[in-house]
Protein backbone atom coordinates (compact mmCIF):
# COMPACT_ATOMS: atom_id res chain seq x y z
CA UNK A 1 0.00 0.00 0.00
CA UNK A 2 1.49 3.96 -0.70
CA UNK A 3 0.42 5.70 1.63
CA UNK A 4 1.05 9.63 1.30
CA UNK A 5 1.53 11.63 4.83
CA UNK A 6 0.59 15.67 4.50
CA UNK A 7 1.83 17.01 8.30
CA UNK A 8 1.76 20.68 9.30
CA UNK A 9 4.92 19.07 11.83
CA UNK A 10 7.63 16.82 11.39
CA UNK A 11 11.08 16.06 12.05
CA UNK A 12 13.79 17.46 13.51
CA UNK A 13 10.19 19.03 15.70
CA UNK A 14 9.52 17.05 18.36
CA UNK A 15 5.96 17.20 20.15
CA UNK A 16 3.21 14.74 20.36
CA UNK A 17 1.93 14.53 16.93
CA UNK A 18 5.47 14.07 15.26
CA UNK A 19 5.68 11.17 17.87
CA UNK A 20 2.39 9.16 16.86
CA UNK A 21 3.69 10.18 13.33
CA UNK A 22 6.96 8.77 13.53
CA UNK A 23 5.73 5.61 15.63
CA UNK A 24 3.17 4.96 13.02
CA UNK A 25 5.14 5.27 10.03
CA UNK A 26 7.88 3.34 11.56
CA UNK A 27 4.87 0.55 12.24
CA UNK A 28 3.94 0.40 8.96
CA UNK A 29 6.98 0.59 7.22
CA UNK A 30 7.73 -3.04 8.89
CA UNK A 31 4.51 -4.19 7.81
CA UNK A 32 5.88 -3.64 4.57
CA UNK A 33 4.14 -0.88 2.97
CA UNK A 34 5.22 2.74 1.52
CA UNK A 35 4.91 5.96 3.18
CA UNK A 36 6.07 9.44 1.80
CA UNK A 37 5.74 12.42 3.72
CA UNK A 38 5.06 15.83 2.68
CA UNK A 39 5.75 18.24 5.05
CA UNK A 40 7.72 22.04 5.63
CA UNK A 41 11.35 21.74 4.67
CA UNK A 42 12.99 21.66 7.72
CA UNK A 43 16.66 19.52 6.81
CA UNK A 44 15.38 16.18 7.16
CA UNK A 45 14.67 13.99 4.17
CA UNK A 46 14.41 10.61 5.36
CA UNK A 47 12.90 8.92 8.42
CA UNK A 48 13.67 5.31 8.88
CA UNK A 49 13.33 4.05 4.90
CA UNK A 50 10.32 6.47 4.44
CA UNK A 51 11.35 9.64 1.94
CA UNK A 52 10.14 13.39 3.62
CA UNK A 53 9.58 15.66 0.79
CA UNK A 54 10.14 19.24 2.26
CA UNK A 55 7.82 21.77 0.97
CA UNK A 56 9.32 25.65 1.42
CA UNK A 57 8.83 26.72 5.47
CA UNK A 58 9.67 30.06 6.93
CA UNK A 59 8.42 31.75 10.38
CA UNK A 60 5.00 33.79 10.92
CA UNK A 61 4.18 37.22 12.56
CA UNK A 62 2.13 35.10 15.29
CA UNK A 63 4.45 32.15 16.21
CA UNK A 64 8.13 33.18 15.44
CA UNK A 65 9.73 29.68 17.48
CA UNK A 66 8.55 27.21 14.51
CA UNK A 67 8.91 27.41 10.70
CA UNK A 68 5.67 26.81 8.66
CA UNK A 69 4.85 26.18 5.29
CA UNK A 70 1.81 27.85 3.59
CA UNK A 71 0.05 26.26 1.13
CA UNK A 72 2.06 25.34 -2.27
CA UNK A 73 1.13 23.58 -5.85
CA UNK A 74 4.06 22.25 -5.19
CA UNK A 75 2.31 19.44 -3.27
CA UNK A 76 -0.22 18.76 -6.19
CA UNK A 77 3.49 17.48 -7.86
CA UNK A 78 4.51 15.54 -4.97
CA UNK A 79 0.83 13.77 -5.02
CA UNK A 80 0.54 13.45 -8.71
CA UNK A 81 4.48 11.77 -8.85
CA UNK A 82 3.75 9.45 -6.37
CA UNK A 83 0.49 8.12 -7.15
CA UNK A 84 -0.49 6.83 -3.30
CA UNK A 85 -3.27 4.51 -2.35
CA UNK A 86 -4.05 6.72 0.35
CA UNK A 87 -3.65 10.19 1.77
CA UNK A 88 -3.67 11.35 5.72
CA UNK A 89 -3.64 14.85 6.43
CA UNK A 90 -2.58 15.93 9.66
CA UNK A 91 -3.27 18.65 11.46
CA UNK A 92 -5.19 20.43 8.45
CA UNK A 93 -4.53 24.09 8.34
CA UNK A 94 -1.36 25.69 6.37
CA UNK A 95 0.10 23.50 4.63
CA UNK A 96 -2.58 20.87 5.46
CA UNK A 97 -4.74 23.42 3.06
CA UNK A 98 -3.14 21.93 0.17
CA UNK A 99 -3.03 18.34 1.17
CA UNK A 100 -6.65 18.55 1.33
CA UNK A 101 -7.40 20.75 -1.83
CA UNK A 102 -5.22 17.99 -3.90
CA UNK A 103 -5.79 14.97 -2.15
CA UNK A 104 -9.89 15.85 -3.44
CA UNK A 105 -8.75 17.38 -6.98
CA UNK A 106 -6.74 14.40 -7.95
CA UNK A 107 -9.41 11.74 -6.64
CA UNK A 108 -7.52 9.86 -3.92
CA UNK A 109 -9.02 8.35 -0.66
CA UNK A 110 -8.35 11.02 2.39
CA UNK A 111 -7.98 10.59 5.95
CA UNK A 112 -7.67 13.57 8.05
CA UNK A 113 -7.01 13.76 11.61
CA UNK A 114 -7.39 16.46 14.45
CA UNK A 115 -4.62 17.60 17.00
CA UNK A 116 -4.94 20.68 18.39
CA UNK A 117 -7.45 22.68 19.87
CA UNK A 118 -6.81 25.60 17.85
CA UNK A 119 -10.34 27.68 18.68
CA UNK A 120 -9.59 27.40 22.15
CA UNK A 121 -6.38 28.36 21.85
CA UNK A 122 -7.50 31.83 20.69
CA UNK A 123 -8.83 32.59 24.20
CA UNK A 124 -5.08 33.18 25.13
CA UNK A 125 -3.97 35.44 22.16
CA UNK A 126 -6.98 37.31 22.78
CA UNK A 127 -8.29 36.22 19.75
CA UNK A 128 -11.84 34.85 20.75
CA UNK A 129 -13.56 36.83 18.07
CA UNK A 130 -12.29 34.65 15.52
CA UNK A 131 -13.44 30.93 17.42
CA UNK A 132 -16.47 31.13 14.67
CA UNK A 133 -14.20 31.06 11.73
CA UNK A 134 -12.07 29.01 12.76
CA UNK A 135 -14.40 26.03 13.35
CA UNK A 136 -16.20 26.57 10.07
CA UNK A 137 -12.15 26.60 8.86
CA UNK A 138 -11.30 23.07 9.77
CA UNK A 139 -14.72 21.58 9.54
CA UNK A 140 -14.75 22.68 5.84
CA UNK A 141 -11.21 21.10 5.41
CA UNK A 142 -12.18 17.96 7.58
CA UNK A 143 -15.40 17.21 5.81
CA UNK A 144 -13.31 16.81 2.88
CA UNK A 145 -11.70 13.15 4.13
CA UNK A 146 -14.09 10.43 4.21
CA UNK A 147 -12.68 9.77 7.49
CA UNK A 148 -11.48 11.86 10.75
CA UNK A 149 -9.39 10.41 13.89
CA UNK A 150 -9.43 12.10 17.05
CA UNK A 151 -7.46 11.72 19.74
CA UNK A 152 -9.96 11.32 22.72
CA UNK A 153 -13.27 10.19 23.43
CA UNK A 154 -14.32 14.37 24.45
CA UNK A 155 -12.75 15.63 20.88
CA UNK A 156 -14.54 13.31 19.11
CA UNK A 157 -17.66 13.91 20.93
CA UNK A 158 -16.77 18.35 20.42
CA UNK A 159 -16.08 17.68 16.95
CA UNK A 160 -19.41 15.53 16.27
CA UNK A 161 -21.38 18.33 17.94
CA UNK A 162 -19.86 21.03 15.35
CA UNK A 163 -20.47 19.16 12.33
CA UNK A 164 -17.62 17.32 11.81
CA UNK A 165 -18.48 13.91 9.60
CA UNK A 166 -17.40 10.55 10.47
CA UNK A 167 -15.09 11.05 13.18
CA UNK A 168 -13.45 8.03 15.06
CA UNK A 169 -11.02 7.79 18.03
CA UNK A 170 -7.21 7.31 17.05
CA UNK A 171 -6.11 5.48 20.37
CA UNK A 172 -3.30 6.03 22.53
CA UNK A 173 0.05 4.75 22.43
CA UNK A 174 3.44 5.68 24.04
CA UNK A 175 7.48 3.90 24.05
CA UNK A 176 7.32 1.93 27.21
CA UNK A 177 10.59 0.68 25.82
CA UNK A 178 11.94 4.41 25.99
CA UNK A 179 9.94 5.78 28.86
CA UNK A 180 10.64 3.63 32.22
CA UNK A 181 11.28 4.04 35.83
CA UNK A 182 14.85 2.23 34.72
CA UNK A 183 15.49 4.95 33.75
CA UNK A 184 16.22 7.23 36.89
CA UNK A 185 19.88 8.74 36.63
CA UNK A 186 21.33 10.69 40.05
CA UNK A 187 22.69 13.20 37.55
CA UNK A 188 20.11 14.27 35.85
CA UNK A 189 17.66 14.61 38.99
CA UNK A 190 21.00 16.52 40.50
CA UNK A 191 20.62 18.96 37.30
CA UNK A 192 17.07 18.97 37.17
CA UNK A 193 16.36 19.85 40.93
CA UNK A 194 19.07 22.99 40.48
CA UNK A 195 21.35 20.80 43.02
CA UNK A 196 18.38 20.34 45.43
CA UNK A 197 18.19 16.30 44.62
CA UNK A 198 16.59 15.99 48.38
CA UNK A 199 13.52 17.94 47.58
CA UNK A 200 10.80 16.64 45.93
CA UNK A 201 10.70 17.49 42.17
CA UNK A 202 8.16 18.62 40.35
CA UNK A 203 8.01 18.21 36.01
CA UNK A 204 6.45 20.11 33.47
CA UNK A 205 7.51 18.89 29.76
CA UNK A 206 5.70 20.27 26.75
CA UNK A 207 5.74 23.08 24.44
CA UNK A 208 5.95 26.54 26.61
CA UNK A 209 3.17 28.73 25.27
CA UNK A 210 0.31 30.76 27.46
CA UNK A 211 -2.14 28.00 27.08
CA UNK A 212 -0.36 25.48 28.44
CA UNK A 213 -0.88 27.87 31.91
CA UNK A 214 2.53 26.99 33.11
CA UNK A 215 2.31 29.99 35.45
CA UNK A 216 -0.16 28.40 38.07
CA UNK A 217 3.00 26.39 39.71
CA UNK A 218 4.58 29.11 40.43
CA UNK A 219 2.16 28.91 43.88
CA UNK A 220 3.25 25.83 44.99
CA UNK A 221 6.76 26.89 44.90
CA UNK A 222 5.70 30.23 46.99
CA UNK A 223 3.88 28.37 49.49
CA UNK A 224 5.98 25.43 50.43
CA UNK A 225 9.70 24.76 50.30
CA UNK A 226 9.43 21.14 49.61
CA UNK A 227 9.21 21.39 45.76
CA UNK A 228 11.39 22.32 42.96
CA UNK A 229 10.54 22.58 39.34
CA UNK A 230 11.69 21.77 36.23
CA UNK A 231 10.59 23.08 33.01
CA UNK A 232 11.55 20.65 30.20
CA UNK A 233 10.69 22.14 26.66
CA UNK A 234 10.85 24.97 24.92
CA UNK A 235 8.40 28.42 22.79
CA UNK A 236 7.13 31.27 22.32
CA UNK A 237 6.37 31.89 25.89
CA UNK A 238 9.54 31.09 27.38
CA UNK A 239 10.92 34.87 27.98
CA UNK A 240 8.03 35.15 30.00
CA UNK A 241 7.93 32.35 31.77
CA UNK A 242 11.56 32.78 32.78
CA UNK A 243 11.01 36.37 34.43
CA UNK A 244 7.58 34.90 35.96
CA UNK A 245 9.65 31.80 37.99
CA UNK A 246 12.40 34.51 38.68
CA UNK A 247 13.19 33.85 42.76
CA UNK A 248 11.89 30.59 42.73
CA UNK A 249 13.70 27.03 42.80
CA UNK A 250 12.90 26.70 39.07
CA UNK A 251 15.35 25.43 36.19
CA UNK A 252 14.88 25.53 32.46
CA UNK A 253 16.89 22.95 30.20
CA UNK A 254 15.38 23.59 26.56
CA UNK A 255 14.40 20.70 24.88
CA UNK A 256 15.45 17.08 25.76
CA UNK A 257 14.95 14.07 23.72
CA UNK A 258 15.31 10.52 23.84
CA UNK A 259 17.38 9.53 26.60
CA UNK A 260 18.03 12.43 28.02
CA UNK A 261 13.42 13.23 28.13
CA UNK A 262 13.74 10.04 29.69
CA UNK A 263 16.08 10.05 32.39
CA UNK A 264 14.39 13.17 33.46
CA UNK A 265 10.76 11.99 33.42
CA UNK A 266 12.35 8.64 35.49
CA UNK A 267 14.19 11.05 38.26
CA UNK A 268 11.40 13.71 38.80
CA UNK A 269 8.63 12.58 41.57
CA UNK A 270 5.80 14.58 40.57
CA UNK A 271 4.32 15.45 37.15
CA UNK A 272 2.13 19.01 36.61
CA UNK A 273 0.29 19.14 33.77
CA UNK A 274 -1.81 22.81 34.50
CA UNK A 275 -3.51 22.76 30.96
CA UNK A 276 -7.00 22.50 30.39
CA UNK A 277 -6.91 22.51 26.53
CA UNK A 278 -5.53 19.05 25.17
CA UNK A 279 -6.69 17.20 22.97
CA UNK A 280 -4.83 14.19 24.37
CA UNK A 281 -1.82 14.75 26.39
CA UNK A 282 1.51 12.19 25.05
CA UNK A 283 3.36 13.81 27.93
CA UNK A 284 0.61 12.37 30.65
CA UNK A 285 1.08 8.74 29.17
CA UNK A 286 5.36 9.14 29.08
CA UNK A 287 5.23 10.50 32.61
CA UNK A 288 2.97 7.22 33.64
CA UNK A 289 5.15 5.20 31.73
CA UNK A 290 8.29 6.24 33.68
CA UNK A 291 6.41 5.85 37.00
CA UNK A 292 5.53 9.61 38.25
CA UNK A 293 1.95 10.21 39.05
CA UNK A 294 0.17 12.98 37.74
CA UNK A 295 -1.30 16.66 38.89
CA UNK A 296 -3.82 17.66 35.86
CA UNK A 297 -6.91 19.18 35.42
CA UNK A 298 -10.40 17.83 35.58
CA UNK A 299 -11.00 18.41 31.45
CA UNK A 300 -12.34 15.61 29.42
CA UNK A 301 -9.35 14.15 27.45
CA UNK A 302 -7.40 14.35 30.89
CA UNK A 303 -9.81 12.59 32.78
CA UNK A 304 -9.86 9.65 30.04
CA UNK A 305 -6.21 9.14 31.39
CA UNK A 306 -5.85 10.04 34.81
CA UNK A 307 -7.67 8.81 37.39
CA UNK A 308 -8.33 11.11 40.85
CA UNK A 309 -6.44 9.50 43.68
CA UNK A 310 -5.40 5.89 41.68
CA UNK A 311 -2.86 7.34 38.96
CA UNK A 312 -3.07 11.16 39.85
CA UNK A 313 -4.77 14.05 41.50
CA UNK A 314 -7.00 15.80 39.58
CA UNK A 315 -7.62 19.78 40.07
CA UNK A 316 -10.75 22.01 39.60
CA UNK A 317 -9.62 24.68 37.41
CA UNK A 318 -12.57 26.64 38.28
CA UNK A 319 -10.91 27.23 41.45
CA UNK A 320 -7.63 29.21 41.36
CA UNK A 321 -6.59 28.08 44.81
CA UNK A 322 -7.30 24.05 43.87
CA UNK A 323 -4.17 23.30 41.83
CA UNK A 324 -1.44 24.67 44.68
CA UNK A 325 -3.46 22.42 47.59
CA UNK A 326 -3.41 19.57 44.82
CA UNK A 327 -0.17 19.55 44.15
CA UNK A 328 0.56 20.32 47.87
CA UNK A 329 -1.00 16.67 48.91
CA UNK A 330 2.10 15.06 47.00
CA UNK A 331 4.15 16.02 50.82
CA UNK A 332 2.71 12.70 51.72
CA UNK A 333 5.36 10.49 50.15
CA UNK A 334 2.94 7.64 51.02
CA UNK A 335 0.73 9.33 48.79
CA UNK A 336 2.91 9.69 46.29
CA UNK A 337 4.64 5.97 46.15
CA UNK A 338 0.92 4.74 45.64
CA UNK A 339 0.38 6.55 42.78
CA UNK A 340 3.39 6.28 41.11
CA UNK A 341 2.92 2.30 40.81
CA UNK A 342 -0.50 2.55 39.64
CA UNK A 343 0.59 5.14 36.94
CA UNK A 344 3.37 2.84 35.79
CA UNK A 345 1.15 -0.06 35.91
CA UNK A 346 -1.99 1.74 33.86
CA UNK A 347 0.55 2.04 30.71
CA UNK A 348 3.71 -0.44 30.99
CA UNK A 349 2.44 -2.45 28.69
CA UNK A 350 0.57 -0.04 26.31
CA UNK A 351 3.25 0.13 23.59
CA UNK A 352 2.86 2.34 19.89
CA UNK A 353 1.74 -1.17 18.39
CA UNK A 354 -1.77 -1.24 19.01
CA UNK A 355 -2.68 2.45 17.57
CA UNK A 356 -0.70 2.21 14.68
CA UNK A 357 -2.33 -1.42 13.61
CA UNK A 358 -5.50 0.74 13.99
CA UNK A 359 -4.65 3.21 11.66
CA UNK A 360 -3.74 0.59 9.05
CA UNK A 361 -6.96 -0.73 9.33
CA UNK A 362 -8.63 2.84 9.01
CA UNK A 363 -6.46 3.32 5.93
CA UNK A 364 -7.68 -0.26 4.02
CA UNK A 365 -10.93 0.95 4.74
CA UNK A 366 -11.23 4.30 3.43
CA UNK A 367 -8.98 2.72 0.39
CA UNK A 368 -11.17 0.09 -0.22
CA UNK A 369 -8.36 -2.35 0.60
CA UNK A 370 -9.66 -3.65 3.90
CA UNK A 371 -9.92 -7.58 4.22
CA UNK A 372 -7.46 -7.92 1.10
CA UNK A 373 -4.23 -7.66 3.35
CA UNK A 374 -2.13 -9.41 0.47
CA UNK A 375 -3.44 -6.12 -1.54
CA UNK A 376 -3.11 -4.08 0.84
CA UNK A 377 0.36 -4.53 1.45
CA UNK A 378 1.17 -4.24 -2.17
CA UNK A 379 3.82 -0.97 -3.50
Amino acid sequence: MKIAIVTETFLPSTDGVVTRLTASIRYLMKEGHDVRVIAPDLGVYEFEGAKIDGVPARTLPFYRSKQFALPNSVVRKLLKAYDPDIVHVVNPAILGLSGVYYAEKLGYPMVASYHTNVATYLDYYHLSIFKGLIWWYFRKLHNKAALNLATSQTVQKELTKRGFHHVHVWQRGVDTDMFTPDKYDAEMRDRLSDGHPEKKLLLFVGRLAPEKEIEKIKSVLEESDEFVLAIVGDGPHRLALEKHFSGTNTFFTGYMHGEQLAKAYASSDVFVFPSTTETLGLVIMEAMASGLPLVAAKSGPTCEQVEDNYNGLLYDPENPADFTATVRQFEDETLRRRLAQSAHKEVSEMGWEGQSEQLLHFYQEVAGLEGNNEKAKLT
